[in-house]
């Protein structure tokens, strides 16, 4: 069965999210180690990593997944953003290794004009310099589906393949689907035959055994409008029954799956959600 959580906040200290991710009953949890919208990130001190390991120890919510700086474009072909990119995500994986954490989702990048064969080879090369930099680190960048708005990479399962097969390292990478990003692609999953045939073009062109995590967003936006607004589980274009094949697939067991929509401060949202996902389960 998929690990079910949710993004929680770490107000009040990193190890404050396994207390929140507990209160919705969750299996598995996504955090910002730093500020998503600001370069400089945050220093992870021995005490905040004994914390964060010690709380994660008072639970069972594994795995963690971070998400990177939104700042963060591997494609851009601007060399001055494209080295404090390299810098970000670099600082970014230096936190998630000292602190345990095993996965920081990343979005491909926008090429801005360059095009979508010169992003790739952008993201490719910006990968091959932060593992050069980074030996023998354990943490793994996923690269997450895109809702194939404007110039970014990432909307075409293609885009993700042609990164894996070309960096130098791929067991360094996976990837992270998107739901809401998927669908909004062009990709339907609202039915069994949808899903399937969605998931048969995954395999067919990167390969179930890249997907390492998912995000579980309905979809404010209709199928292939490329808009990238999450809904709540179940009141979006999607559809509560658009989950049930994720939730029943064995070949996704263990995988965590993770809620990215607001909620308020009793996060009653992402209890009822996880609740309405677990009732799919056959």
């Amino acid at each position: 069965m998929l690990r079910l959580g949710a993004h929680m906040s770490v107000a009040g200290g990193l190890e404050k999210a396994f207390e929140r991710a507990a209160q919705v009953e969750s299996d598995a949890v996504q955090i910002f180690t730093s500020n998503q919208r600001q370069w400089k990130g945050r220093e992870v001190t021995d005490e905040m990593v004994a914390a964060f390991t010690a709380a994660q120890g008072e639970t069972d919510i594994k795995p963690v997944v971070s998400h990177n700086s939104y700042l963060v474009n591997l494609a851009s072909p601007k060399d001055d953003l494209w080295e404090k990119s390299i810098n970000g995500q670099i600082q970014e994986l230096e936190r998630c290794e000292k602190l345990g954490i095993p996965f920081v989702v990343a979005h491909p990048g926008a090429h801005t004009g360059s095009g979508r064969e010169a992003g790739i080879e952008r993201i490719v090369q910006a990968l091959d310099r932060i593992h050069g930099d980074l030996p023998g680190y354990e943490v793994v960048t996923l690269l997450e589906t895109t809702a194939g708005q404007g110039t970014t990479i990432g909307g075409q399962f293609e885009d993700l393949a042609a990164i894996i097969s070309q960096v130098k390292e791929p067991e360094r990478v996976g990837v992270c689907l998107d739901t809401c990003h998927i669908f909004v692609a062009g990709y339907d999953i609202r039915d069994p035959e949808s899903y399937a045939e969605t998931m048969g073009q995954f395999d067919e062109h990167v390969g179930i055994e890249w997907l390492k995590a998912m995000h579980f967003n309905d979809s404010k936006g209709e199928l292939g409008s490329n808009r990238d607004r999450h809904d709540y589980i179940g009141q979006g274009e999607i559809g509560a029954e658009g989950f049930r094949s994720f939730m029943n697939d064995e070949r996704l067991d263990g995988l965590p799956a993770l809620l990215e929509t607001d909620k308020s401060e009793d996060l009653h949202e992402d209890r009822e959600a996880i609740e309405l996902l677990r009732s799919l389960v056959a």
